[in-house]
């Protein structure tokens, strides 16, 4: 037989394709020709595969060897097509009887010696093998685990070649994969630790309850980061689903732990101020990989000296921020990633960092406006919370007992306070009140009495407020109502929500 083909996975983004891996084998000078859009690493896969097959103890077919990847309008990246070359190669060369992997997938990098390595993105490329029909797998052993969270498929692992071909012939048993821990992740960061700061812990809570982004504005050792860290403490858990999509983006950039358990806590990603465009939204040649902003996904990504990143990498997060998707087009195609996030960003009130009633402070008050002025005006209309963080106290802070609430009493609030807004808004299809559109909460049935929003109005008459403005301390409003179990807002949730959003005392 010169003609053989098994199955295999692409990724296009977060996507999974199956590839049919074919392999023709023809009298003629010895050459190894790959086609159907390969990229540079697996047109490198003929020298390795090459090298793990003799290395395996199976003999090289001198002949013409061409390896054609199906459908073949398909862009295909990286090395995960090794495995199932290497299977392909040696069942039309007769070395092999594939009828053991009919219909199986095969996924895995090969090094020269035989091992199978493990490849990034197994997730979503199981994901995609199970909705094709295809129900039965083999990883490499350090993916096992992995793909064994996927429900409905049969997953048996792989460490080298020569075992791979020992099952093919023989029938010797594949490696099974290892079985999931039970013991929960340990706790993070709790809001306990805050010390004072009642109207950061606030402004932390309502951002948590009601999926709003916030800026926590303030000089050095207030606890704007400690704030931020906490956040992803007080939301509630992944669903199943919001699950398998952050762990499939995780899966993708490599940075999956390697105990195989699902992502179920919001993920928390903080980038350096030095940070380039295509670290925060996403980039790389070829086709683009995840950037902090889509490894972020269901979770927060928290801006650290906000002021010092640089001005492009700021103003390329807004459209995402309302989108909640990120589009990249590159010379070999576009990818979208999901980029559902909240945008935590914290910054110090000038360059110096010193408390602007403070004596010893350098700058003047245009240095001021300059260094905050970075924050560009479009990208801080977006931020729903913005507040200003005091200094701690001396009484706050050598406090013998703490007696600020822990991350679980909060936590309670926040849940509750979702699930009414989830419940409210089920009909539209949304789940959190920084999710509603503008128009649907200025009509009826939720347009809140004109009594009650008589200063907003006012405000945005006078120009101090954006209609984007607007509809954010709206959504805030319904998010205070929701935290303190009310039905509609009044009007006093409508004066904190927009002291919340202007910075001002309600």
């Amino acid at each position: 037989m010169s003609y053989a083909r098994v199955h295999c996975v692409g990724l296009v983004g977060v996507t999974g394709h199956v590839v049919q891996v074919e392999a023709d084998l023809a009298p003629g000078l010895p050459a190894v020709v790959v086609s159907g859009l390969p990229d540079t690493a697996l047109h490198e896969a003929r020298d390795r595969v090459r090298a793990a097959v003799v290395n395996s103890g199976q003999r090289w077919p001198n002949r013409r060897i061409t390896i054609n990847l199906l459908p073949a309008d398909l862009p295909k990246f990286g090395s995960a097509f090794d495995l199932a070359i290497a299977a392909a190669l040696l069942g039309g060369a007769g070395e092999l009887a594939l009828t053991a992997l009919d219909r199986v997938v095969l996924l895995g990098e090969l090094g020269l010696d035989g091992t199978v390595r493990p490849v990034r993105g197994v997730l979503p490329m199981v994901t995609a093998a199970v909705r094709a029909g295809l129900d039965r797998v083999v990883v490499p052993a350090e993916n096992a685990a992995e793909a064994a969270m996927i429900p409905g498929v049969r997953v048996r692992a792989v460490d080298t070649l020569h075992r791979l071909v020992g099952f093919v012939r023989d029938g010797t048993p594949l490696l099974e994969p290892p079985v999931p821990p039970t013991s929960p992740p340990p706790d993070g960061p709790d809001l306990a630790d805050v010390a004072g700061q009642s109207l950061g812990r606030r402004a932390v809570e309502v951002a948590a309850a009601g999926g709003h982004h916030l800026a926590l504005l303030g000089p050095p050792g207030a606890g704007k980061t400690m704030l931020a860290e906490r956040l992803p403490s007080i939301l509630p858990e992944l669903d199943d689903g919001a699950a398998l999509e952050v762990t499939a983006l995780h899966s993708i950039a490599g940075r999956l732990p390697a105990d195989g358990r699902l992502l179920r806590r919001p993920p928390f990603q903080a980038p350096h101020h030095t940070a380039t465009v295509a670290s925060l939204v996403g980039g790389g040649s070829g086709l683009a990989r995840p950037g902090a902003l889509s490894l972020a996904h269901r979770g927060v990504l928290f801006l650290d000296e906000a002021a010092e990143f640089g001005k492009n990498a700021l103003e390329a997060l807004r459209q995402p921020l309302e989108s909640g998707r990120v589009r990249l087009t590159r010379s070999r195609g576009g990818t979208e990633f999901p980029a559902r996030v909240q945008l935590v960003l914290a910054a110090n009130p000038c360059p110096c960092a010193k408390p602007a009633g403070d004596s010893h402070c350098e700058c003047t008050p245009l240095a001021r406006r300059r260094y905050l002025g970075r924050l560009s005006g479009p990208l801080l209309d977006r931020i729903d919370v913005q507040v200003t963080v005091q200094p701690v106290r001396a009484a706050e802070l050598m406090a013998t007992e703490s007696t600020s609430e822990s991350s679980v009493v909060v936590a309670a609030r926040v849940t509750t306070a979702r699930a009414a807004a989830a419940h409210r808004w089920r009909p539209l299809g949304l789940n959190l009140n920084a999710e509603v559109p503008g128009p649907v909460l200025r009509r009826p049935p939720w347009r809140l009495p004109l009594p009650d929003t008589a200063e907003l109005r006012a405000r945005l008459d006078r120009g101090s407020l954006s209609a984007r403005g607007f509809d954010r301390v709206v959504r805030l409003a319904w998010t205070i109502a929701d935290l303190d179990g009310r039905d509609r807002p009044g009007r006093d949730d409508v004066l904190e929500a927009t002291g919340l959003r202007t910075g001002e005392e309600s």
